[in-house]
């Protein structure tokens, strides 16, 4: 009414007023959430402490920008997980357990699912699609899926052309043939027996004289008459005119009469090795590429050769970072025991790399600098610190250094805050793998063994996908790498593989049973799916399937 008491309002602003206390409201419950997060080191908004311990904004980070990064959104899993850091644990765990996690370290299941997840705050309504969301980071290049970071590292190990030494035989084991290895001779050069026995020429029976007969290493013979026979060893040159070589136990000799029969048919060639018949001269014996194992010296040795032209293999330098690590004895007071250091040397070994052994930097800024630009190595691994807490230093001493990031974060559990950068267009590169012990195998299986076998000239290995017996859980959008055992088939099943217990972030338990890696897609598999296996280099001929492992 025109004349009511009180103050006129105009139409709709009751719901204009509640709507905009509702705002209101909401903006502070944000700002509190940031507040709280920035206590943690998660917070990028103003107030939040730079990671080098200064304030104030971040260094940019270098990209690739040929990089082919993930078309996929964001995900705050990777957002939170450089909050609490894959990288860190309690007492008595393994080496760099989450330190703000509340994972159930003995929940294999369930564990890397809840890696780094934030809970929402009370009263606040949880986003549609919580992990595609980087609150404080709406600039942030999500992370790339696990294949694709994959392919990156491949690419960037062959991005130059490899260098080509010329090792004695004896020093080429192991290495990676940068030619292709050609016959220098036909193989064999002469015609050969192929067993001990008696040289013929022409039908049977035939004549021979007594005697030591033609050995291995002899010049060669004169020709055979026809009806003649001659003793002969294996490897021994055959006489030009030789029909065939009967064996001593399919002959019969009358000493009497000076005869040789028989006790078989003889079949023109039999028993004769002609030169020739492995290789001809020039011929493609085993293609660049290959790695020279000792099959393969054996071959080059009967080829003639004295020396091979290989790749160098790639030298890396271990840097194992934590204070809270020790070297040797039980944990104790918060300190822990480190598994990396002594896991990683031998399975870069295995990959075809020359190793030093591991440095420990502990949570050391100036120290884990003053190593990476000092290394003369062709790949730098460093353990733990990659993520963003108050004692991380990889990201910081990588911007300080002008580094290229490659791969910031992969869309993999566990170990989804690896890293892949380079140093300098001529420098080393990085693998900056999470602390966690399985985590780290997943960055090692994820970008460090496709960059080594690229700088080491290795051709990419085929995938071959496998059945799974079980039920595997997998993560709602990454990729999930489960330790399997293969097993054979039963009444005539396809062999196939089963998970492992104990595949948390921070477990070895079950990759130390494995002889494989499931890559199980965002969802997870039913029992009875192919999957995608990656091998591990010392895959067991026996696989254990016993005890606690299964």
């Amino acid at each position: 009414m025109s004349g009511s008491d009180g103050p006129h309002r105009e139409p709709g602003s009751d719901v204009r007023a509640a709507g905009s206390a509702s705002e209101r409201a909401r903006e502070e419950e944000e700002r509190a959430v940031e507040q709280a997060l920035a206590l943690v080191g998660g917070s990028s908004g103003p107030g939040r402490s730079d990671r080098s311990g200064g304030s104030g904004e971040r260094p940019s980070r270098s990209r690739d920008p040929r990089a082919p990064w993930d078309s996929r959104d964001s995900r705050d899993e990777d957002l939170n997980a450089r909050r609490s850091n894959d990288s860190h644990t309690g007492p008595g765990s393994a080496p760099h357990a989450d330190r703000s996690s509340g994972s159930d370290p003995c929940d294999g299941r369930d564990s890397d699912l809840r890696d780094g997840r934030a809970a929402p705050a009370p009263g606040r309504e949880q986003p549609s699609h919580p992990d595609r969301a980087f609150p404080g980071d709406p600039g942030k290049t999500p992370p790339p899926s696990w294949d694709r970071a994959r392919a990156v590292a491949a690419r960037a190990g062959r991005g130059g052309a490899p260098a080509t030494i010329r090792l004695p035989l004896d020093r080429a084991l192991g290495h990676v043939l940068a030619e292709a290895l050609g016959a220098l001779t036909d193989l064999p050069s002469f015609d050969t027996s192929a067993m001990d026995g008696w040289a013929v020429a022409g039908p049977g029976p035939w004549a021979f004289e007594a005697g030591a007969g033609l050995l291995a290493g002899r010049g060669p013979a004169a020709a055979l008459p026809d009806g003649t026979a001659v003793r002969i060893a294996t490897g021994a040159r055959v006489p030009p005119e030789t029909t065939a070589v009967i064996r001593s136990e399919h002959a019969h000799v009358d000493e009497a009469r000076g005869l040789l029969h028989a006790r078989r048919s003889v079949v023109t060639g039999q028993d004769i090795r002609p030169r020739g018949q492995e290789c001809r001269s020039g011929e493609q014996l085993v293609p660049a590429g290959t790695v020279v194992t000792p099959a393969v010296l054996g071959l080059a040795a009967a080829a003639g050769y004295d020396a091979l032209p290989v790749v160098p293999r790639p030298r890396v330098d271990i840097l194992v970072l934590g204070d809270e690590l020790l070297n040797a004895g039980l944990p104790h007071d918060g300190l822990i025991r480190d598994a990396l250091g002594p896991m990683l040397g031998p399975w870069l070994r295995a990959l075809g790399a020359e190793v030093s052994g591991p440095r420990r930097l502990g949570d050391d800024a100036g120290a884990l600098r003053s190593a990476l630009t000092s290394s003369d190595a062709d790949l730098i691994v460093t353990t733990g610190g990659t993520a963003a807490g108050p004692v991380d230093h990889v990201h910081p001493v990588l911007d300080a250094l002008g580094a290229e990031l490659l791969v910031d974060g992969v869309a993999v559990r566990p170990g989804h805050p690896m890293l892949l950068a380079r140093l300098s267009p001529d420098g080393p590169y990085l693998v900056g793998l999470p602390g966690n012990p399985l985590a780290a195998v997943s960055g090692l299986l994820t970008l460090a063994e496709p960059l080594l076998a690229g700088i080491a000239g290795r051709p990419a290995q085929d995938p071959y996908r496998a059945l799974v017996h079980a039920e595997v859980h997998g993560h709602p959008h990454d990729t999930r790498l489960v330790p399997v055992v293969h097993r054979p088939g039963r009444a005539g099943g396809r062999d196939h593989v089963a998970p492992l217990r104990y595949n948390g972030p921070a477990m070895l338990r079950g990759i130390a049973a494995a002889d494989g890696l499931a890559v199980v897609p965002p969802g997870g598999v039913r029992s009875g799916t192919e999957v995608e296996i990656l091998d591990l280099p010392w895959a067991p001929a026996t696989p254990w399937t016993e005890g606690c492992f299964t």
